[in-house]
């Protein structure tokens, strides 16, 4: 089964979207199976729910009961492989 990953910016969803489509790639190139959604703010408690990672664009208010990600890192590339390796520690045996 593959992990799930939510993935939020702070408003809208287009910086979230393309996260999302970044982490997915590095995800398969790693040979790690994942769902990597894009979810809208409103709707991010709901989906952390049943998410085994979060990777946050923007610092939020609220702590969500899952592993959470620096979403910048891999929207600037600066830090992206140490948080890449973090995730894929995470979700590889989901």
């Amino acid at each position: 089964m593959a992990a799930r990953i939510i993935v939020a910016c702070g408003s809208g969803i287009a910086t979230s979207q393309m996260v999302a489509k970044k982490i997915d790639r590095l995800l398969r190139e790693k040979g790690v199976e994942a769902d990597v959604a894009a979810v809208t703010k409103e709707a991010l408690a709901e989906e952390a729910e049943g998410a085994d990672a979060y990777v946050a664009v923007v610092k939020t208010e609220e702590d969500y009961d899952v592993p959470t990600f620096n979403g910048v890192a891999f929207l600037t590339g600066i830090g992206e492989d140490e948080e890449l390796a973090r995730l894929v520690e995470a979700v590889r045996d989901k």
